[in-house]
């Protein structure tokens, strides 16, 4: 049976690093799912970067329309993040019928309920798991494993960054600033960490998990955020 034919729409760390599982376990992708997966399409910024990645048999584009619109590609991978042009080309995909992989958590919770009723509505799959805790997994966990319990209230710590800022704070007795400082050269932390220590991420995430919880729509409208950035190390400690 041929393989399953992907685009990816981004080819830097993370976009590469598919590739490379990709092939890396292509003989057990196939054998489990009875398909192998292939990239045979890619966009990036730059055509000529380096990369971590082999891209040989793999059609590189700087237009990221190019891969959604080609008629080989069968499943979109958006690897790029953001709120745009990611909501065009996903909402393009899935008008084109075809099946849409994302982690990005931002485009679910903000446009999600667009997302997934454009989906519907031409029959295909929008797969998410990456886009809250993918290495428990807790989406399909809940969705499905789940399914037949009534869940009343989510806790949790969903945020790394934050995670290991209060940690140190906690542990050690450190300022804020510094832990911050240290997270950013440590690459846990953005060089504009706002998402992060405002509560932003958490309430993308949070917004995801409530809505399938409790099977209502994304509402990050109503999520309320409190960051960490007045927190001292007497409070934590």
């Amino acid at each position: 049976m041929n393989p399953v034919k992907v685009g990816l729409l981004g080819l830097g760390t993370v976009g590469g690093g598919t590739v490379n599982v990709l092939r890396r376990n292509q003989d057990e992708i196939s054998r489990r799912a009875g398909r192998g997966i292939e990239v045979v399409a890619a966009s990036a910024r730059r055509i000529d970067a380096p990369r971590i990645c082999d891209t040989t048999g793999i059609r590189l584009t700087t237009d990221p329309f190019t891969v959604v619109n080609d008629p080989e590609v069968e499943v979109i991978c958006e690897l790029m993040g953001g709120v745009e042009p990611a909501r065009e080309l996903v909402l393009r995909a899935i008008e084109l019928g075809k099946h849409v992989v994302t982690a990005n958590k931002m485009l679910i919770a903000l446009h999600g309920n667009e997302i997934f009723r454009a989906a519907q509505d031409k029959g295909v799959m929008v797969a998410f798991e990456a886009a809250v805790a993918g290495g428990i997994p807790i989406i399909k966990a809940i969705r499905e494993g789940l399914a037949g319990n009534r869940i009343e209230w989510l806790a949790g710590i969903i945020n790394g960054t934050g995670n290991f800022i209060l940690t140190e704070m906690r542990d050690k007795g450190r300022d804020f600033d510094d832990v911050l400082a240290e997270a950013q050269r440590l690459g846990y932390a953005e060089a504009d960490p706002t998402f992060d220590v405002e509560g932003i991420d958490a309430a993308h995430k949070l917004t995801i998990l409530a809505s399938i919880a409790f099977g209502i729509p994304l509402q990050f409208d109503k999520a309320v955020t409190e960051g960490i950035t007045r927190i001292t190390r007497d409070d934590v400690g």
